[in-house]
């Protein structure tokens, strides 16, 4: 199921007005976050399922200078809530206008009158408005003035503790894309357009396609086994490098390279994402670009290895 995207609280169509609808971030659109969603089907069944969140980030709008962060830029994340049931999906955009509503006015203009909401499901930390002025509890209160049911969802857990966006963060920063893929409920993927780069791999015998990660959180720099999803539809295991090529003087930004394998194809400014599966090895300096090429050809087989190609 695919979500329809509305970025105008204001002007609501009615068809996306009524609905029940799941309030967050949904960076990564994480096992709590289904959680969240399911909570407000379950609760008003005949009602659309619809999702509420923010666009930026609230954090990029507050820390504009902090490193990128995010699991899921909007698109990824929309396509996300649509698989898991969304009909719709509220981005609303956050602004200096937005960060200085009041929770309550948060409640009346945004939920109430904006979006019609018959029911909100939330997180226990759920916090909004204003200095984070709301939180469940007033929720709650101003909530069933209005007519509006809430369900406020149980963390859900694992042998770590809570699932939350941070702790997949963290997992994927200290290189374990397996981790971070239990706590989604699937792999992580960078999803970007591929660029054109300085046809290096191709003269050294691995042609790739070269992403910058941008807005993405940048996870360890090193080379994983991954699985790349194409515009049309193809799925094709690969080996990728994250990271600044240190072994041809550097880069200023941070780029992924894919070699795909068995592959031939034109991606040039399509969008595709790919899926971290297995970190293989840091980041590293060669001496000289004959001792990458024999790198690149063991990261090769080490990949197709832990994706049982081999």
């Amino acid at each position: 199921m695919s979500a329809t995207l509305h970025t105008d609280w204001r002007a609501t169509p009615e068809s996306a007005r009524g609905g029940t609808v799941a309030l967050g971030n949904f960076d990564g659109v994480h096992l709590g976050h289904r959680a969240v969603l399911r909570a407000a089907h379950a609760a008003r069944p005949e009602r659309p399922l619809q999702a509420l969140t923010f666009e930026p980030h609230p954090r990029e709008h507050f820390r504009p200078d902090d490193p990128p962060f995010r699991l899921t830029l909007l698109p990824a994340k929309v396509a996300a809530l649509g698989a898991e049931g969304a009909r719709d999906v509220h981005a609303l955009a956050f602004d200096a206008d937005l960060a200085a509503m009041t929770a309550e006015d948060f409640v009346e203009q945004v939920l109430h009158r904006g979006i019609g909401a018959k029911h909100l499901a939330c997180g226990a930390d759920f916090a909004f408005g204003h200095r984070r002025g709301g939180d469940v509890a007033f929720l709650a209160r101003e909530a069933e003035k209005r007519g509006i049911g809430l369900s406020i969802v149980p963390a859900v857990s694992d042998a770590g503790g809570p699932i939350t966006s941070t702790r997949i963060r963290r997992a994927l920063q200290d290189g374990y894309p397996d981790r971070a893929a239990e706590m989604l409920g699937h792999p992580w993927a960078i999803e970007s357009e591929v660029v054109h780069g300085d046809k290096l791999g191709r003269v050294l015998g691995w042609p790739t396609a070269n992403m910058w990660i941008g807005r993405h959180l940048e996870p360890a720099r090193g080379v994983y086994a991954v699985r790349a999803r194409l515009p049309d539809g193809q799925v094709v295991p690969g080996v990728a490098n994250i990271g600044r090529r240190p072994t041809l003087g550097g880069d200023p930004q941070t780029r992924l390279e894919t070699y795909l394998f068995d592959f031939s194809g034109d991606l040039y400014g399509k969008v595709m994402a790919v899926e971290l599966l297995h970190f293989l090895r840091p980041d590293a300096k060669f001496d000289g670009l004959e001792a990458l090429k024999v790198a690149i050809a063991e990261d090769a087989v080490n990949a197709r290895r832990v994706l049982g190609l081999l």
